[in-house]
Protein backbone atom coordinates (compact mmCIF):
# COMPACT_ATOMS: atom_id res chain seq x y z
CA UNK A 1 0.00 0.00 0.00
CA UNK A 2 2.75 1.91 0.10
CA UNK A 3 2.46 2.93 -3.95
CA UNK A 4 -0.40 5.81 -3.75
CA UNK A 5 -3.19 5.35 -6.28
CA UNK A 6 -6.43 6.75 -6.43
CA UNK A 7 -9.66 4.24 -6.82
CA UNK A 8 -13.35 4.57 -6.81
CA UNK A 9 -16.65 5.27 -5.05
CA UNK A 10 -19.93 3.09 -4.61
CA UNK A 11 -22.79 1.77 -6.28
CA UNK A 12 -25.30 0.59 -3.90
CA UNK A 13 -28.24 -0.52 -6.34
CA UNK A 14 -26.79 -4.10 -7.08
CA UNK A 15 -25.08 -4.87 -3.65
CA UNK A 16 -28.60 -6.81 -2.44
CA UNK A 17 -28.07 -9.90 -4.67
CA UNK A 18 -24.36 -10.57 -2.99
CA UNK A 19 -23.52 -12.83 -0.39
CA UNK A 20 -22.19 -10.89 2.22
CA UNK A 21 -24.38 -8.50 3.90
CA UNK A 22 -25.05 -5.05 2.41
CA UNK A 23 -25.15 -1.72 3.96
CA UNK A 24 -28.46 -0.65 4.83
CA UNK A 25 -30.92 0.38 1.85
CA UNK A 26 -30.07 3.56 0.34
CA UNK A 27 -26.76 4.00 2.51
CA UNK A 28 -23.72 3.54 0.67
CA UNK A 29 -20.77 2.51 3.34
CA UNK A 30 -18.49 5.39 3.57
CA UNK A 31 -15.34 4.90 5.70
CA UNK A 32 -12.43 6.70 6.75
CA UNK A 33 -8.67 4.64 7.56
CA UNK A 34 -7.00 5.42 10.58
CA UNK A 35 -3.75 4.33 11.39
CA UNK A 36 -2.72 5.54 14.71
CA UNK A 37 -0.74 4.65 17.83
CA UNK A 38 -3.46 4.34 20.27
CA UNK A 39 -1.04 3.95 23.01
CA UNK A 40 -0.58 7.82 23.29
CA UNK A 41 -3.53 9.91 25.31
CA UNK A 42 -3.35 12.83 22.61
CA UNK A 43 -3.53 10.05 19.68
CA UNK A 44 -6.79 9.04 21.25
CA UNK A 45 -8.20 12.75 21.54
CA UNK A 46 -7.47 13.02 18.08
CA UNK A 47 -9.07 9.84 16.92
CA UNK A 48 -12.42 11.04 18.68
CA UNK A 49 -12.51 14.36 17.38
CA UNK A 50 -11.54 12.83 13.94
CA UNK A 51 -14.66 10.45 14.51
CA UNK A 52 -16.93 12.87 15.24
CA UNK A 53 -15.78 14.72 12.14
CA UNK A 54 -16.45 12.07 9.70
CA UNK A 55 -19.78 11.69 11.17
CA UNK A 56 -20.73 15.16 10.41
CA UNK A 57 -19.29 14.81 6.74
CA UNK A 58 -21.53 11.86 5.98
CA UNK A 59 -18.95 9.16 6.65
CA UNK A 60 -20.67 5.57 7.92
CA UNK A 61 -17.53 3.80 9.50
CA UNK A 62 -13.57 4.51 10.94
CA UNK A 63 -11.38 1.65 9.87
CA UNK A 64 -9.04 1.51 12.99
CA UNK A 65 -5.32 0.35 12.58
CA UNK A 66 -2.09 -0.15 15.00
CA UNK A 67 0.50 -2.17 14.94
CA UNK A 68 -0.30 -2.87 19.03
CA UNK A 69 -3.28 -4.96 17.87
CA UNK A 70 -0.87 -7.58 17.63
CA UNK A 71 0.86 -6.84 21.60
CA UNK A 72 -2.15 -6.79 23.84
CA UNK A 73 -0.67 -9.02 26.48
CA UNK A 74 2.45 -6.69 26.41
CA UNK A 75 0.72 -3.03 27.18
CA UNK A 76 -0.67 -1.88 29.99
CA UNK A 77 -4.79 -2.12 30.73
CA UNK A 78 -4.97 1.81 29.78
CA UNK A 79 -4.17 0.84 25.92
CA UNK A 80 -7.34 -1.67 25.64
CA UNK A 81 -9.16 1.36 27.76
CA UNK A 82 -7.90 4.23 24.74
CA UNK A 83 -8.87 1.70 22.16
CA UNK A 84 -12.44 0.93 23.57
CA UNK A 85 -13.11 4.80 23.72
CA UNK A 86 -12.35 5.34 20.13
CA UNK A 87 -14.93 2.27 19.57
CA UNK A 88 -17.21 4.01 21.85
CA UNK A 89 -17.05 7.07 20.10
CA UNK A 90 -17.88 5.58 16.65
CA UNK A 91 -20.85 3.98 18.39
CA UNK A 92 -22.35 7.22 20.32
CA UNK A 93 -21.71 9.36 16.51
CA UNK A 94 -23.51 6.09 14.42
CA UNK A 95 -20.36 4.81 12.75
CA UNK A 96 -19.20 1.41 11.92
CA UNK A 97 -16.11 0.44 13.89
CA UNK A 98 -13.18 -1.88 11.32
CA UNK A 99 -10.37 -3.71 12.92
CA UNK A 100 -7.11 -4.15 10.82
CA UNK A 101 -6.06 -7.74 11.72
CA UNK A 102 -3.69 -10.06 10.08
CA UNK A 103 -0.78 -8.36 8.60
CA UNK A 104 0.35 -10.81 5.97
CA UNK A 105 2.48 -8.71 3.69
CA UNK A 106 3.46 -6.12 6.10
CA UNK A 107 4.59 -8.96 9.00
CA UNK A 108 6.63 -6.82 11.40
CA UNK A 109 3.78 -7.11 14.05
CA UNK A 110 3.41 -10.18 14.01
CA UNK A 111 7.11 -11.15 13.87
CA UNK A 112 7.78 -9.48 16.79
CA UNK A 113 5.92 -12.60 18.76
CA UNK A 114 8.61 -14.86 16.86
CA UNK A 115 11.33 -13.68 14.50
CA UNK A 116 11.98 -17.20 12.83
CA UNK A 117 8.68 -17.15 10.94
CA UNK A 118 9.88 -14.70 8.83
CA UNK A 119 10.13 -15.87 5.03
CA UNK A 120 13.03 -17.05 3.83
CA UNK A 121 15.14 -17.57 0.66
CA UNK A 122 18.00 -20.12 0.12
CA UNK A 123 21.25 -20.31 0.44
CA UNK A 124 22.92 -23.31 -1.20
CA UNK A 125 25.71 -25.30 -0.19
CA UNK A 126 27.98 -22.09 0.62
CA UNK A 127 31.26 -22.89 1.17
CA UNK A 128 32.46 -22.12 4.97
CA UNK A 129 36.22 -22.58 6.74
CA UNK A 130 36.97 -23.60 10.10
CA UNK A 131 39.50 -21.32 11.63
CA UNK A 132 40.33 -21.26 15.39
CA UNK A 133 37.69 -23.52 16.20
CA UNK A 134 35.28 -20.79 14.44
CA UNK A 135 33.43 -22.09 11.38
CA UNK A 136 33.73 -18.80 9.01
CA UNK A 137 32.25 -17.63 5.47
CA UNK A 138 34.85 -18.81 2.98
CA UNK A 139 33.26 -17.34 -0.63
CA UNK A 140 35.51 -15.61 -2.22
CA UNK A 141 34.21 -16.25 -6.18
CA UNK A 142 32.44 -13.30 -6.46
CA UNK A 143 34.57 -9.77 -6.16
CA UNK A 144 34.13 -6.14 -7.16
CA UNK A 145 36.35 -5.15 -9.74
CA UNK A 146 38.50 -1.45 -8.93
CA UNK A 147 36.16 -0.75 -5.81
CA UNK A 148 38.33 2.21 -5.18
CA UNK A 149 37.62 3.71 -8.08
CA UNK A 150 41.70 4.44 -8.25
CA UNK A 151 42.18 3.02 -11.82
CA UNK A 152 40.36 5.07 -14.28
CA UNK A 153 40.74 6.88 -17.74
CA UNK A 154 39.17 9.89 -18.71
CA UNK A 155 36.24 9.85 -15.63
CA UNK A 156 35.81 6.15 -16.75
CA UNK A 157 36.52 3.80 -13.85
CA UNK A 158 38.02 0.48 -14.93
CA UNK A 159 36.71 -2.73 -14.29
CA UNK A 160 33.04 -0.71 -14.45
CA UNK A 161 30.48 -1.37 -17.54
CA UNK A 162 29.29 1.99 -17.69
CA UNK A 163 28.90 5.30 -15.83
CA UNK A 164 26.69 7.59 -17.49
CA UNK A 165 27.91 10.63 -19.47
CA UNK A 166 31.25 10.46 -18.20
CA UNK A 167 32.76 14.00 -18.05
CA UNK A 168 29.31 15.60 -17.30
CA UNK A 169 27.50 13.69 -15.07
CA UNK A 170 30.24 10.83 -13.91
CA UNK A 171 33.73 12.13 -12.61
CA UNK A 172 36.40 10.82 -11.26
CA UNK A 173 37.52 12.82 -8.17
CA UNK A 174 40.66 12.57 -6.40
CA UNK A 175 40.05 15.36 -4.10
CA UNK A 176 37.10 14.19 -2.10
CA UNK A 177 37.70 10.63 -1.54
CA UNK A 178 37.43 8.48 1.75
CA UNK A 179 39.76 5.96 0.51
CA UNK A 180 43.27 5.83 -0.97
CA UNK A 181 43.46 7.77 -4.34
CA UNK A 182 39.76 8.51 -5.83
CA UNK A 183 35.91 8.23 -5.25
CA UNK A 184 33.59 8.42 -7.79
CA UNK A 185 31.27 11.72 -8.06
CA UNK A 186 27.69 12.56 -9.89
CA UNK A 187 26.70 15.88 -10.09
CA UNK A 188 24.20 18.50 -11.67
CA UNK A 189 22.31 15.16 -13.18
CA UNK A 190 18.92 16.99 -13.84
CA UNK A 191 20.95 19.56 -15.95
CA UNK A 192 22.05 16.70 -18.22
CA UNK A 193 19.60 14.53 -18.00
CA UNK A 194 16.74 16.49 -17.43
CA UNK A 195 14.43 13.67 -18.62
CA UNK A 196 15.31 10.46 -16.74
CA UNK A 197 18.13 12.35 -14.11
CA UNK A 198 20.13 8.98 -14.89
CA UNK A 199 23.58 8.87 -12.55
CA UNK A 200 24.83 5.82 -12.63
CA UNK A 201 27.60 3.14 -12.49
CA UNK A 202 27.59 -0.06 -13.56
CA UNK A 203 29.20 -3.61 -12.64
CA UNK A 204 28.93 -7.38 -14.37
CA UNK A 205 29.72 -9.50 -11.38
CA UNK A 206 29.69 -13.51 -11.70
CA UNK A 207 28.01 -15.39 -8.96
CA UNK A 208 26.50 -18.41 -7.78
CA UNK A 209 22.83 -19.07 -7.61
CA UNK A 210 21.78 -19.49 -4.33
CA UNK A 211 23.79 -18.11 -2.95
CA UNK A 212 23.84 -14.91 -0.02
CA UNK A 213 26.17 -11.54 -0.68
CA UNK A 214 26.33 -8.67 1.07
CA UNK A 215 27.11 -5.19 -0.43
CA UNK A 216 29.00 -2.14 1.79
CA UNK A 217 29.99 1.55 0.06
CA UNK A 218 30.76 4.43 1.56
CA UNK A 219 28.47 7.42 0.64
CA UNK A 220 28.77 11.21 1.21
CA UNK A 221 26.29 14.11 -0.27
CA UNK A 222 26.64 17.54 -0.20
CA UNK A 223 22.44 19.79 -1.14
CA UNK A 224 21.51 16.40 -3.56
CA UNK A 225 17.96 16.08 -4.67
CA UNK A 226 16.17 13.41 -6.34
CA UNK A 227 13.17 13.20 -7.41
CA UNK A 228 13.33 9.20 -7.50
CA UNK A 229 15.53 6.34 -5.45
CA UNK A 230 19.45 6.74 -5.00
CA UNK A 231 19.93 2.67 -4.77
CA UNK A 232 22.39 -0.06 -4.46
CA UNK A 233 20.53 -2.09 -6.88
CA UNK A 234 21.37 -5.82 -8.25
CA UNK A 235 19.67 -6.96 -11.32
CA UNK A 236 19.70 -10.45 -12.05
CA UNK A 237 18.91 -12.43 -15.36
CA UNK A 238 16.31 -10.80 -17.17
CA UNK A 239 16.72 -7.65 -15.17
CA UNK A 240 15.42 -8.85 -12.26
CA UNK A 241 15.53 -7.00 -9.19
CA UNK A 242 17.35 -8.96 -6.37
CA UNK A 243 17.61 -6.21 -3.65
CA UNK A 244 14.69 -3.81 -2.66
CA UNK A 245 16.21 -1.97 0.82
CA UNK A 246 16.44 1.99 1.38
CA UNK A 247 20.19 3.65 1.89
CA UNK A 248 18.38 6.06 4.15
CA UNK A 249 20.76 9.20 2.44
CA UNK A 250 20.35 12.83 3.86
CA UNK A 251 20.76 15.36 1.27
CA UNK A 252 24.01 16.68 2.67
CA UNK A 253 25.88 14.66 4.58
CA UNK A 254 29.82 13.40 5.20
CA UNK A 255 30.97 9.96 4.43
CA UNK A 256 28.38 7.19 5.72
CA UNK A 257 28.84 3.03 5.11
CA UNK A 258 25.27 1.95 3.37
CA UNK A 259 24.86 -1.78 3.68
CA UNK A 260 22.50 -3.94 1.19
CA UNK A 261 22.67 -7.94 1.10
CA UNK A 262 21.03 -10.13 -2.00
CA UNK A 263 20.21 -13.72 -2.44
CA UNK A 264 21.59 -14.42 -6.30
CA UNK A 265 18.57 -16.92 -6.34
CA UNK A 266 18.58 -18.84 -9.49
CA UNK A 267 20.98 -16.16 -11.37
CA UNK A 268 25.37 -16.92 -12.17
CA UNK A 269 25.36 -13.29 -13.43
CA UNK A 270 24.27 -9.85 -11.76
CA UNK A 271 24.47 -6.40 -12.88
CA UNK A 272 25.58 -4.05 -9.57
CA UNK A 273 24.48 -0.60 -10.15
CA UNK A 274 25.28 2.22 -7.69
CA UNK A 275 23.57 5.60 -8.16
CA UNK A 276 20.68 7.66 -8.62
CA UNK A 277 16.95 6.87 -10.77
CA UNK A 278 15.54 10.41 -10.90
CA UNK A 279 18.31 12.86 -9.87
CA UNK A 280 18.33 16.31 -9.94
CA UNK A 281 20.58 18.81 -8.18
CA UNK A 282 23.61 18.80 -5.94
CA UNK A 283 26.19 15.73 -5.56
CA UNK A 284 27.14 12.62 -4.47
CA UNK A 285 30.28 10.51 -3.94
CA UNK A 286 30.63 7.02 -3.65
CA UNK A 287 33.81 4.79 -2.38
CA UNK A 288 35.26 1.88 -0.86
CA UNK A 289 32.44 -0.68 -2.73
CA UNK A 290 33.31 -4.03 -1.45
CA UNK A 291 30.96 -7.51 -1.90
CA UNK A 292 31.43 -10.85 1.04
CA UNK A 293 29.58 -13.49 2.05
CA UNK A 294 26.20 -12.62 3.52
CA UNK A 295 27.40 -15.14 5.99
CA UNK A 296 24.42 -15.91 9.09
CA UNK A 297 23.33 -12.37 8.93
CA UNK A 298 19.19 -12.81 9.44
CA UNK A 299 19.43 -16.06 9.05
CA UNK A 300 15.88 -17.65 10.07
CA UNK A 301 15.36 -20.99 12.19
CA UNK A 302 12.85 -23.00 12.19
CA UNK A 303 11.83 -26.18 10.95
CA UNK A 304 10.17 -25.36 7.75
CA UNK A 305 13.72 -23.55 6.59
CA UNK A 306 16.07 -26.58 7.95
CA UNK A 307 19.91 -25.85 8.78
CA UNK A 308 22.04 -28.01 7.07
CA UNK A 309 25.79 -28.32 7.55
CA UNK A 310 28.16 -30.86 5.40
CA UNK A 311 31.44 -31.89 4.78
CA UNK A 312 33.09 -30.33 1.70
CA UNK A 313 31.95 -33.86 -0.33
CA UNK A 314 28.36 -33.98 1.39
CA UNK A 315 29.41 -37.40 2.66
CA UNK A 316 29.15 -36.28 6.11
CA UNK A 317 26.09 -34.23 7.79
CA UNK A 318 27.82 -32.75 10.85
CA UNK A 319 25.03 -32.60 13.98
CA UNK A 320 24.85 -29.09 15.24
CA UNK A 321 25.22 -28.84 19.23
CA UNK A 322 28.10 -32.66 18.77
CA UNK A 323 30.04 -30.35 16.19
CA UNK A 324 28.73 -27.20 15.89
CA UNK A 325 27.01 -24.30 17.85
CA UNK A 326 25.80 -20.82 17.02
CA UNK A 327 24.14 -21.03 14.03
CA UNK A 328 21.58 -18.69 15.02
CA UNK A 329 21.25 -14.81 14.98
CA UNK A 330 20.39 -13.08 18.43
CA UNK A 331 19.59 -9.84 16.48
CA UNK A 332 17.41 -11.49 14.28
CA UNK A 333 14.10 -9.15 14.27
CA UNK A 334 15.26 -7.03 17.21
CA UNK A 335 16.77 -4.29 15.66
CA UNK A 336 16.38 -1.75 17.25
CA UNK A 337 13.36 -3.69 19.23
CA UNK A 338 10.70 -6.61 18.63
CA UNK A 339 9.31 -6.89 14.79
CA UNK A 340 12.10 -5.01 13.38
CA UNK A 341 14.56 -6.40 11.17
CA UNK A 342 18.15 -4.35 10.25
CA UNK A 343 19.76 -4.92 6.62
CA UNK A 344 23.24 -5.55 8.13
CA UNK A 345 25.09 -6.24 11.25
CA UNK A 346 28.15 -7.97 12.14
CA UNK A 347 27.45 -11.99 11.33
CA UNK A 348 26.85 -14.55 13.64
CA UNK A 349 30.19 -16.86 14.01
CA UNK A 350 29.85 -20.38 14.45
CA UNK A 351 32.40 -21.95 17.30
CA UNK A 352 33.22 -25.76 17.78
CA UNK A 353 32.03 -27.02 20.82
CA UNK A 354 34.19 -29.71 22.62
CA UNK A 355 34.14 -33.20 20.65
CA UNK A 356 33.38 -31.50 17.35
CA UNK A 357 34.59 -33.71 14.78
CA UNK A 358 35.21 -30.40 12.42
CA UNK A 359 39.09 -29.99 11.92
CA UNK A 360 41.26 -26.77 11.92
CA UNK A 361 41.56 -25.65 8.38
CA UNK A 362 38.54 -28.02 6.84
CA UNK A 363 36.04 -26.68 4.58
CA UNK A 364 31.78 -27.55 5.01
CA UNK A 365 29.15 -26.79 2.84
CA UNK A 366 26.08 -24.74 4.61
CA UNK A 367 22.47 -24.90 3.66
CA UNK A 368 19.85 -22.42 4.91
CA UNK A 369 17.58 -19.73 4.60
CA UNK A 370 17.72 -16.27 5.50
CA UNK A 371 15.54 -13.45 5.38
CA UNK A 372 14.74 -10.23 2.97
CA UNK A 373 14.49 -6.46 3.73
CA UNK A 374 12.07 -5.13 1.54
CA UNK A 375 12.55 -1.27 1.21
CA UNK A 376 12.26 1.27 4.85
CA UNK A 377 12.24 -2.44 6.73
CA UNK A 378 9.44 -4.49 5.55
CA UNK A 379 9.39 -8.39 6.31
CA UNK A 380 6.91 -11.25 5.10
CA UNK A 381 6.17 -13.98 7.29
CA UNK A 382 5.83 -17.49 5.94
CA UNK A 383 2.23 -18.53 5.26
CA UNK A 384 3.18 -22.08 5.25
CA UNK A 385 4.28 -22.07 9.22
CA UNK A 386 1.67 -24.02 11.49
CA UNK A 387 2.71 -21.12 14.18
CA UNK A 388 1.56 -18.59 11.75
CA UNK A 389 -1.81 -19.51 12.11
CA UNK A 390 -1.13 -19.78 16.11
CA UNK A 391 -0.70 -16.39 16.05
CA UNK A 392 -3.91 -15.19 13.88
CA UNK A 393 -5.92 -16.99 16.02
CA UNK A 394 -4.41 -15.48 18.88
CA UNK A 395 -4.90 -12.01 17.58
CA UNK A 396 -8.73 -12.44 16.50
CA UNK A 397 -9.47 -13.34 19.74
CA UNK A 398 -7.36 -10.39 21.53
CA UNK A 399 -9.29 -7.82 19.37
CA UNK A 400 -12.41 -9.62 19.76
CA UNK A 401 -12.71 -9.58 23.12
CA UNK A 402 -10.71 -6.16 23.81
CA UNK A 403 -12.34 -3.95 20.88
CA UNK A 404 -15.52 -6.33 19.67
CA UNK A 405 -15.63 -4.36 16.34
CA UNK A 406 -18.69 -4.54 13.64
CA UNK A 407 -16.09 -5.99 11.39
CA UNK A 408 -12.63 -7.16 10.61
CA UNK A 409 -10.20 -6.13 7.62
CA UNK A 410 -7.78 -8.33 6.45
CA UNK A 411 -4.30 -6.78 5.91
CA UNK A 412 -3.27 -9.37 2.95
CA UNK A 413 -1.12 -6.74 1.13
CA UNK A 414 1.93 -6.54 -1.14
CA UNK A 415 3.47 -9.93 0.46
CA UNK A 416 7.03 -9.52 -1.19
CA UNK A 417 8.82 -12.25 -0.20
CA UNK A 418 6.93 -15.94 0.00
CA UNK A 419 7.48 -19.84 -1.68
CA UNK A 420 11.33 -20.69 -1.10
CA UNK A 421 10.72 -22.33 1.97
CA UNK A 422 11.28 -25.49 2.70
CA UNK A 423 7.83 -25.57 4.39
CA UNK A 424 6.07 -24.21 0.83
CA UNK A 425 8.61 -26.69 -1.19
CA UNK A 426 6.88 -29.60 0.33
CA UNK A 427 3.34 -28.41 -0.61
CA UNK A 428 4.16 -28.58 -3.81
CA UNK A 429 1.83 -25.71 -4.46
CA UNK A 430 2.10 -22.15 -5.96
CA UNK A 431 2.12 -18.84 -3.63
CA UNK A 432 -0.94 -18.46 -5.43
CA UNK A 433 -2.17 -21.88 -4.16
CA UNK A 434 -0.78 -20.86 -0.66
CA UNK A 435 -2.29 -17.65 -0.46
CA UNK A 436 -5.55 -18.93 -1.95
CA UNK A 437 -5.54 -21.56 1.44
CA UNK A 438 -4.22 -18.60 3.48
CA UNK A 439 -6.86 -16.71 2.81
CA UNK A 440 -9.37 -19.23 3.41
CA UNK A 441 -7.94 -20.07 6.28
CA UNK A 442 -8.08 -16.83 7.87
CA UNK A 443 -11.78 -15.93 6.71
CA UNK A 444 -12.40 -19.56 8.92
CA UNK A 445 -10.51 -17.89 12.26
CA UNK A 446 -12.34 -14.53 12.23
CA UNK A 447 -15.63 -16.85 12.12
CA UNK A 448 -14.85 -18.84 14.84
CA UNK A 449 -13.50 -16.00 16.85
CA UNK A 450 -16.58 -13.60 16.36
CA UNK A 451 -19.73 -15.30 14.60
CA UNK A 452 -21.56 -12.90 12.24
CA UNK A 453 -18.94 -10.23 11.65
CA UNK A 454 -18.68 -8.71 8.29
CA UNK A 455 -14.77 -9.73 6.99
CA UNK A 456 -13.21 -7.63 4.32
CA UNK A 457 -9.45 -8.05 2.40
CA UNK A 458 -7.27 -5.65 0.23
CA UNK A 459 -7.80 -6.56 -3.67
CA UNK A 460 -3.91 -6.05 -4.88
CA UNK A 461 -3.18 -9.95 -3.75
CA UNK A 462 -5.86 -11.17 -5.46
CA UNK A 463 -5.74 -9.24 -8.45
CA UNK A 464 -5.44 -10.20 -12.09
CA UNK A 465 -5.03 -6.91 -13.23
CA UNK A 466 -2.32 -5.67 -10.20
CA UNK A 467 -0.48 -8.54 -8.49
CA UNK A 468 -1.65 -11.69 -9.20
CA UNK A 469 -1.33 -11.48 -12.80
CA UNK A 470 -0.52 -14.22 -15.14
CA UNK A 471 2.93 -14.01 -15.82
CA UNK A 472 5.81 -11.78 -14.70
CA UNK A 473 8.13 -12.06 -11.50
CA UNK A 474 6.88 -10.12 -8.34
CA UNK A 475 9.92 -9.11 -6.07
CA UNK A 476 11.82 -12.22 -4.42
CA UNK A 477 8.58 -14.26 -4.66
CA UNK A 478 9.18 -17.95 -6.55
CA UNK A 479 7.83 -18.64 -10.15
CA UNK A 480 6.30 -16.66 -12.87
CA UNK A 481 3.19 -15.27 -12.11
CA UNK A 482 3.60 -16.26 -8.64
CA UNK A 483 0.21 -15.16 -6.96
CA UNK A 484 -2.39 -16.15 -10.18
CA UNK A 485 -5.67 -17.86 -9.05
CA UNK A 486 -4.80 -16.72 -5.63
CA UNK A 487 -9.15 -15.41 -5.74
CA UNK A 488 -9.92 -18.86 -5.33
CA UNK A 489 -9.64 -18.90 -1.87
CA UNK A 490 -11.69 -16.00 -1.33
CA UNK A 491 -14.86 -16.92 0.16
CA UNK A 492 -18.34 -15.38 -0.80
CA UNK A 493 -19.11 -13.75 2.65
CA UNK A 494 -15.53 -11.48 2.18
CA UNK A 495 -15.58 -8.22 0.92
CA UNK A 496 -12.60 -6.64 -0.83
CA UNK A 497 -11.55 -3.16 -0.68
CA UNK A 498 -10.14 -2.45 -4.00
CA UNK A 499 -7.57 -0.01 -4.50
CA UNK A 500 -6.44 -0.30 -8.49
CA UNK A 501 -7.55 3.07 -9.62
CA UNK A 502 -5.31 3.25 -12.03
CA UNK A 503 -6.60 4.29 -15.64
CA UNK A 504 -5.47 1.18 -16.75
CA UNK A 505 -7.07 -1.62 -15.33
CA UNK A 506 -9.12 -0.54 -13.26
CA UNK A 507 -12.48 -1.47 -14.89
CA UNK A 508 -11.44 -4.90 -15.07
CA UNK A 509 -10.17 -5.11 -11.83
CA UNK A 510 -13.64 -4.27 -10.58
CA UNK A 511 -15.11 -6.80 -13.34
CA UNK A 512 -12.87 -9.00 -11.86
CA UNK A 513 -14.36 -9.28 -8.08
CA UNK A 514 -17.73 -8.81 -9.27
CA UNK A 515 -17.55 -12.03 -11.82
CA UNK A 516 -16.69 -13.97 -8.16
CA UNK A 517 -20.04 -12.24 -6.61
CA UNK A 518 -17.61 -10.58 -3.90
CA UNK A 519 -18.39 -6.85 -3.22
CA UNK A 520 -16.46 -4.22 -3.28
CA UNK A 521 -15.19 -1.11 -1.28
CA UNK A 522 -13.13 1.04 -3.37
CA UNK A 523 -10.32 2.88 -1.67
CA UNK A 524 -10.40 6.53 -2.27
CA UNK A 525 -8.35 9.68 -2.14
CA UNK A 526 -4.57 8.34 -1.18
CA UNK A 527 -3.22 11.41 -0.66
CA UNK A 528 -4.08 13.16 -3.78
CA UNK A 529 -6.92 16.01 -4.99
CA UNK A 530 -10.11 15.07 -4.22
CA UNK A 531 -11.02 15.63 -7.35
CA UNK A 532 -9.22 13.05 -9.19
CA UNK A 533 -11.83 10.69 -7.95
CA UNK A 534 -14.38 12.00 -10.42
CA UNK A 535 -13.28 10.17 -13.45
CA UNK A 536 -13.51 6.84 -11.36
CA UNK A 537 -16.53 7.21 -10.28
CA UNK A 538 -17.80 6.91 -13.88
CA UNK A 539 -16.32 4.00 -13.95
CA UNK A 540 -18.51 2.06 -11.49
CA UNK A 541 -21.00 2.18 -13.43
CA UNK A 542 -19.81 -0.50 -15.28
CA UNK A 543 -20.02 -3.24 -12.69
CA UNK A 544 -22.34 -4.46 -10.14
CA UNK A 545 -21.85 -4.64 -6.39
CA UNK A 546 -19.72 -1.40 -5.59
CA UNK A 547 -21.04 -0.80 -1.89
CA UNK A 548 -18.89 1.55 -0.39
CA UNK A 549 -15.94 4.16 -0.58
CA UNK A 550 -13.03 4.76 2.01
CA UNK A 551 -11.05 7.95 2.52
CA UNK A 552 -7.71 6.40 2.40
CA UNK A 553 -4.52 7.92 4.15
CA UNK A 554 -1.25 6.77 4.39
CA UNK A 555 0.00 10.30 5.12
CA UNK A 556 -2.57 10.74 8.14
CA UNK A 557 -3.94 13.71 5.98
CA UNK A 558 -7.85 14.55 6.58
CA UNK A 559 -7.64 18.46 5.38
CA UNK A 560 -9.74 16.94 2.72
CA UNK A 561 -12.19 14.43 4.55
CA UNK A 562 -15.12 17.10 3.68
CA UNK A 563 -14.52 17.96 0.42
CA UNK A 564 -13.67 13.97 -0.73
CA UNK A 565 -17.13 13.29 1.19
CA UNK A 566 -18.44 16.34 -0.90
CA UNK A 567 -17.41 15.02 -4.10
CA UNK A 568 -19.12 11.53 -3.80
CA UNK A 569 -22.61 13.85 -2.78
CA UNK A 570 -22.47 15.43 -5.96
CA UNK A 571 -21.69 12.60 -7.75
CA UNK A 572 -25.18 10.82 -5.94
CA UNK A 573 -22.73 8.14 -4.63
Amino acid sequence: MKRPLILLAALVAAASSLSAAPPPPGRALRWVYLASNFLVDKNVEEAVALVERSARAGYTGVVLADSKFMRWDELPQRYADNVRRVRDACRAAGLDCIACVFPMGYSNDLLSRDPNLAAGLPVVEAPFIVRGRKVLPADDSAAIANGGFEQSERDVPAGWRFVDQPGKITFIDTQVKRGRQASLRMQDIGRHDAEHGHGRACQTIRVHPFRYYHISAYVKTENFEAAGDVRIAVLGEGGVSLQYADLGLAPTQDWKRVDVTFNSLECSEVNLYLGVWGGRGGTIWWDDVRLEPGGLVNVVRRPGAPFRLTSEDGQTVYEEIRDFAGAADPLLGRTPYAGEYGVWHDPPVMSLPPGSRLADGQKVLASYYHTAIIYGGQVACCMSEPKVYEILAWQADQVHRHLNPDGYFMQHDEIRVQGYDASCAERKWTPGEILADNVRRCAEILRAADPGKRIYVWSDMFDPTHNAGRTGRYYLVKGDGPWYRSWDGLPKDVTVVNWHGQAEGRVESLQHFASLGLPQILAGYYDGPPGRIRDWLADTSQVAGVIGVMYTTWEHRYDDLETFAAELQKAGR
